[in-house]
C-alpha cells in the first residue's frame, strides 16, 4: 500500500493499493491498443475533448485543489491557481496543436518533399509532488493532442491527485486508456521504461532521479526529456525599481512555500542598493501569512515532508558555519520552516552551490555586470535567471552571457504554454510547452516524392 499523509497535521488521508506486475502489464497493453485507434483521430476530435478537459478543470477546480493542499501542503489559493493554469494549457494546445504539427514543406530537387510530424506511441511520465497537476498537464495536453498516449507514474505522496488527473480526462469524455495513472512505487519504474510498449520517457524531478531514468532509457535507446532542479538567480541592478522588484522577488522565492525548481533562490544585489533593498525585502517577508494551507489567506504553508524540512535546516546550518548570517527566520518546526533570508553568502557556501527546496533566500552582493554574470553562471544548475533593471538595452545585451535555459527581465522565471520551458547543465535537457514541447515526442518523418 502507498500511504498519503497530510504534511500539516500528520494525518494519514489515503491508502492506495499498488498495482501488481500483471496489472501493470495489462495497463500497458490497453494503452498500446488504444494508441492504434487514437493516433488516427482528427485534430478536431482531439481538440473538442481537450477543451472539455479544460472546462472540467475550471468547473471542479476547488475539489482538485483541496486534494493538492491536503496531500502536499500547497496553500489553497495557490492550488486553485495551479488547476486554473492546467485549464489554460489544455485550451492552448486544443487551439494550436494542428498548426504546430502541420506538414513542413521543404524545397529540394524532388517533386515534393516535406517533414511530417507523427505520434510515437505510449509515453511514460515520471512526475514530482510540488506541482502535482501542472507538471502532469504540461506533458499530457500536448502528448494527447499529438496522438500519443500518456502513462503516469506520480510521486507517492500525491497519489490521490494522480487519480484525479485521470478522472479529469475520463470526465471530459476521452476514450478509455488515452491517459493512464499507474499507482506504483519507484522500484517498478525501470521495468516499465524497458517495456517495448513504452516509446519515450519524460521526467520532472531531482538530478539522481533524472540520471537513473536517463541511464535506463539510454540503454533501451529511448527518447527522454528531463526537467530537473534549479537554483535560479535574481539579479538586481542599482537602477532597478526597488519596490516593484521586491514584490516580484518575494513571489519568486516564497510561493508554493519555496518548493519550486524555478524559484529564485539566489538573490544577487548590486552593492550600492543592497542595504536599502534588504530593508524593503525584510518588511515584505515578515508580512507573509504562515499557517494552515487550507486557509485562504495563508501564503506560506509547510514543506511536503519532514525530511525535506530537515534537509533545508542542514543546508542552512552548514552555511552559517561557513560564514553566512541569518537576517530573518531560520527556525524549523516539524514540516514548517520559517521564511528565511540569509546574507553574506559566498559562492563556495552550501546554500549557494546546492538547490534549496524551501522558503530560504540566500543573498550575495556584486560590484558590476561582469561579476553578476560570473555568479549566475557559477551554479551547476541552468534553469533560468531574472534580471531587474531600468536599462533594458543593457539587460538584453547580457542575455547571451547567461548559460541558463531562460532569461526573464523584470519578472520572475515562470512556465507559459506559449514559450519553451527547460534547462541546461544539471537542470536537464529537452523542452516542454510551446511548439518545441509538442514536437519532442514525435516521429519527424522525412517524405521525399519524385516522379520518373
Amino acid at each position: 500500500m502507498i500511504i498519503s499523509k497530510n504534511p500539516y497535521n500528520g494525518e494519514n488521508i489515503a491508502s492506495i493499493k499498488e498495482l501488481s506486475k500483471k496489472e501493470i502489464n495489462d495497463a500497458l497493453e490497453r494503452a498500446q491498443d488504444r494508441f492504434k485507434s487514437w493516433r488516427k483521430t482528427t485534430f478536431a476530435e482531439r481538440s473538442k475533448l481537450m477543451l472539455a478537459a479544460g472546462k472540467e478543470l475550471e468547473k471542479n477546480k476547488t475539489e482538485y485543489a483541496k486534494t493538492i493542499t491536503q496531500e502536499m501542503g500547497k496553500p489553497i489559493s495557490q492550488a486553485i491557481a495551479e488547476v486554473e493554469k492546467c485549464a489554460w494549457v489544455c485550451k492552448y494546445y486544443a487551439e494550436n496543436a494542428e498548426q504546430q504539427l502541420a506538414n513542413e514543406t521543404i524545397k529540394t530537387d524532388a517533386k515534393k518533399s516535406y517533414v511530417a510530424y507523427e505520434p510515437i506511441g505510449v509515453v511514460l511520465a515520471v512526475m514530482p509532488w510540488n506541482y502535482p497537476f501542472w507538471q502532469v498537464f504540461r506533458f499530457a495536453a500536448p502528448a494527447l493532442m499529438a496522438g500519443n498516449i500518456g502513462v503516469l507514474k506520480h510521486a507517492s505522496n500525491v497519489m490521490q491527485s494522480a487519480e484525479n488527473i485521470q478522472k479529469v480526462f475520463e470526465r471530459a469524455g476521452f476514450p478509455k486508456d488515452c491517459f493512464l495513472n499507474l499507482p506504483i512505487g519507484s522500484k517498478k519504474v525501470e521495468e516499465i521504461i524497458r517495456d517495448h510498449r513504452i516509446k519515450a520517457v519524460t521526467l520532472t524531478g531531482s538530478k539522481p532521479a533524472g540520471s537513473a531514468v536517463a541511464s535506463v532509457a539510454g540503454e533501451e535507446i529511448k527518447k527522454t526529456v528531463l526537467e530537473l532542479g534549479g537554483s535560479n538567480a535574481l539579479v538586481v541592478f542599482k537602477d532597478a525599481n526597488l519596490e516593484k522588484t521586491v514584490d516580484v522577488c518575494v513571489q519568486a522565492r516564497f510561493q508554493n512555500t519555496g518548493q519550486s525548481c524555478i524559484a529564485g533562490k539566489r538573490l544577487l544585489l548590486q552593492e550600492e542598493i543592497a542595504d536599502e533593498f534588504l530593508e524593503l525585502l525584510t518588511l515584505k517577508v515578515r508580512e507573509l501569512k504562515s499557517g494552515d494551507p487550507i486557509d485562504e489567506d495563508t501564503y506560506v504553508g509547510v514543506l511536503a515532508r519532514e525530511d525535506l524540512s530537515e534537509d533545508l535546516e542542514k543546508q542552512l546550518k552548514e552555511s552559517v558555519k561557513q560564514g553566512a548570517k541569518i537576517l530573518l527566520g531560520g527556525k524549523r518546526y516539524g514540516t514548517y520552516f520559517e521564511p528565511t533570508i540569509v546574507t553574506k553568502v559566498a559562492k563556495e557556501m552550501t546554500i549557494f552551490k546546492e538547490e534549496t527546496f524551501g522558503p530560504l533566500l540566500s543573498v550575495t552582493n556584486f560590484k558590476d555586470a561582469e561579476e553578476a554574470v560570473s555568479l549566475v553562471n557559477y551554479s551547476s544548475f541552468g534553469l533560468g535567471v531574472s534580471v531587474f533593471t531600468e536599462d533594458l538595452e543593457m539587460a538584453e545585451n547580457l542575455v547571451p552571457e547567461f548559460e541558463d535555459g531562460a532569461v526573464f527581465i523584470n519578472d520572475l522565471v515562470k512556465s507559459d504554454p506559449r514559450l519553451p520551458f527547460g534547462g541546461t547543465k544539471i537542470s536537464g535537457y529537452g523542452r516542454e510547452l510551446s511548439i518545441h514541447g509538442i514536437r519532442e515526442f514525435m516521429n519527424r518523418k522525412t517524405v521525399y516524392i519524385n516522379k520518373f
